[in-house]
């Protein structure tokens, strides 16, 4: 579904660094017209465990950082994406959508695994001084997954609403927040929300 809305401006690449990197003004503090007020609520969590998800691609990247392993990971993606769909079916919401969605969350994660990568290669001096344990990194992220199906699901009616643009860019604006995301981040996070409306 193509997303019209003024707000959902805010999380296109192009201008979602300028706009969130600037913070919410009061315009953006309530839903707009048409926009009922639940539906922020109910998207909100949507917006947030992404946000939450896009945190550990630091991790991640820290994790593979000098190892030699690549960012992609065709099993692994393979195996979230998998599980998010049966979740999704045993939930009753649409798997084929929920892929969807889980793509992009893995696409934005791994844009920011590979930006921090390409960081850390350009100064010597600022690679993470620990390795985290990858393992330990994916029970986060698998637990998150769960939460973030849970709550795909309990948006359903949300987010096939027409004010889902509107919405979910509020939401995102909250969750950028919330989380205080840099440029990075904040890019991320609405490739990572692409999929969520329709």
């Amino acid at each position: 579904m193509q997303l019209t809305t003024p707000l959902v401006a805010v999380l296109t690449a192009g201008a979602v660094a300028a706009v969130l990197s600037a913070g919410a003004g009061p315009a953006a503090a309530a839903p707009g017209p048409g926009t009922p007020a639940g539906t922020v609520a109910r998207l909100d969590p949507v917006a947030a465990l992404s946000a939450q998800r896009l945190r550990t691609a630091d991790l991640v990247a820290a994790a593979k950082y000098g190892t030699g392993s690549p960012v992609d990971d065709p099993a692994r993606e393979r195996s979230v994406l998998d599980a998010a769909a049966r979740q999704a079916r045993g939930l009753g919401v649409d798997p084929g959508a929920t892929r969807r969605i889980f793509r992009d969350q893995i696409e934005a994660n791994k844009d920011v695994q590979r930006a921090l990568i390409r960081a850390w290669d350009a100064e010597p001096s600022k690679p993470p001084a620990r390795r985290p344990d990858l393992a330990v990194v994916r029970a986060e992220i698998n637990r998150v997954n769960g939460a973030l199906v849970r709550a795909v699901a309990d948006a359903s009616a949300d987010r096939a609403a027409p004010f889902c643009g509107a919405g979910l860019a509020l939401s995102a604006l909250h969750a950028r927040r919330t989380e205080r995301l840099d440029t990075l981040h904040t890019v991320a996070l609405a490739r990572s929300l692409r999929s969520v409306c329709g």
